[in-house]
């Protein structure tokens, strides 16, 4: 593609290892991926969006085409600020695959030049989640093979008994 720019959305609390894979695989199709973590005022994160966006930024430093932006309100509004038209999500499962198809014909009932790209997880990133990464977490699992190692200092100093 030239010049194509695409956009990963997600709150990224934490990044893990699954995050990871669809951004490199995105950075090798388009020439510019822009992840957004999303600020969403409504949701309390395990993280705050300055870490999240830290933590992005620590783990796609080998990549010069991935920028690390945060933004709140809609995705559609934020494609329509930005000029993206492409929207990079992963899939783990028929799960995910409903629940983002019935997210994209909203995105793009609200922005019509919008287009979603499922990417389907890594056969060994199938079942990494946020959300199991800080159950692991918070009973102190080594949490090495679901997250970077960029991040992994992050991670833990937030699951230490104060």
């Amino acid at each position: 593609m030239n010049n194509s720019r695409c956009l990963y959305p997600g709150s990224f609390d934490p990044v893990t290892l699954g995050h990871l894979d669809i951004i490199r695989r995105a950075a090798a199709i388009f020439d510019t991926v822009v992840v957004g973590v999303l600020h969403n005022p409504e949701k309390k994160g395990c993280f705050s969006v300055e870490q999240r966006v830290d933590m992005l930024q620590r783990v796609c430093r080998d990549m010069p085409n991935v920028q690390v932006i945060s933004y709140g309100g809609l995705l559609a509004q934020l494609t329509k600020e930005t000029g993206i038209s492409v929207v990079v999500r992963g899939v783990r499962g028929v799960a995910d695959l409903e629940s983002e198809t019935a997210m994209a014909r909203i995105n793009h009932q609200l922005n019509p030049a919008l287009e979603t790209l499922f990417l389907p997880a890594s056969p060994e990133m199938g079942e990494i989640s946020a959300s199991m990464v800080r159950q692991l977490a918070a009973f102190g699992a080594d949490l090495s093979a679901y997250v970077p190692q960029e991040a992994l200092p992050v991670i833990l100093a937030a699951f230490q008994p104060q």
